[in-house]
């Protein structure tokens, strides 16, 4: 049986952010022989109240030309298939409405966008994150590799841990990265501290076990995300691997302060991705 084919979901708002954001995509789309589509949203709580139906349309017409011009360059450029939407409402609703709609596997966002779209900045970023029924990379730098050669897995004891390995292991192998776990130890309980790191070192053997590269590192400081995203930077990581977590219902899912520190702050691409319930079945890298 064939596998579904890959989508990936780029929102664009023609800033810089969401250029460099749908520049980051072309690798993941090549390599998963996905198709790519950009969406514009029109965020209607920001509707001039002078405009009429008229100048409403024209303007609508505009932006659908000018993002069809985009994915024109997309196409030509990364050789990929490029499909456009253009939508009116809640810049996370609309989202969310895409991706079941076009069955998306992974969405990649700037977070630095302009007027209208600074709202996916912080709550509605997160927002996205948290409610996406897929993975979604969330860009704030200005300047990234093609590629991935490190991927940095920050590990606790949660039981989220084997899930995230195998997401790690997936993305690596797509990739042909190394995963650099890393664990910031907040506490000098020996207990703690000690099963932290036989975790780690079960964790570590698994992934040689697979053939991928891998590294240990142990930080010491009182900010989980602020170490993750220093060590991140020192190694010239090409992406932060972090999770959501789920309550005792496995649709009510959110995001540790830890968590939302990193991709707000991070220069660096974040992946979030959410734990599922154990599934036995092939699963392509984007489908967790």
């Amino acid at each position: 049986m064939a596998q579904p084919k890959n989508h990936i979901l780029v929102p664009i708002d023609f800033s810089e952010q969401s250029l460099i954001a749908l520049g980051q995509s072309y690798n993941l789309a090549r390599l998963n022989r996905a198709d790519l589509t950009l969406i514009h949203i029109i965020d209607e709580s920001f509707h001039l109240p002078f405009m009429g139906k008229k100048e409403d349309k024209s303007m609508e017409k505009k932006i659908q030309k000018e993002l069809d011009k985009l994915a024109s360059e997309t196409s030509q450029t990364a050789g990929i298939k490029v499909n456009t939407m253009v939508t009116r409402g809640k810049i996370y609703e609309e989202i969310q409405k895409a991706v079941k709609k076009l069955k998306v596997s992974l969405i990649i966002m700037g977070t630095n966008g302009s007027v209208g779209f600074k709202r996916f900045i912080g709550s509605n970023a997160l927002r996205v994150i948290r409610e996406a029924s897929c993975p979604v990379i969330t860009i704030k730098g200005k300047k990234h590799r093609a590629g991935c050669k490190h991927i940095v897995l920050p590990l606790d004891l949660q039981k989220e841990t084997k899930e995230k390995v195998h997401n790690a292991i997936e993305f690596s192998k797509l990739f042909g990265s190394t995963i650099d776990l890393v664990s910031v130890l907040t506490t000098d309980d020996e207990f703690i501290v000690n099963k932290l790191k036989r975790q780690m070192h079960q964790v570590h053997e698994y992934i040689l076990e697979q053939n991928i590269p891998c590294t240990v590192e142990f930080l010491h400081g009182d900010d989980v995300a602020e170490e993750v995203v220093k060590y991140a930077k020192r190694i010239k990581a090409d992406i932060i691997m972090v999770m959501t977590q789920s309550e005792m219902d496995w649709s009510d899912m959110f995001i540790s302060s830890a968590t939302q520190d990193i991709i707000n702050s991070s220069d660096i691409p974040v992946l979030s991705v959410h734990p599922k319930e154990k599934k036995d079945t092939t699963l392509t890298p984007f489908e967790y």
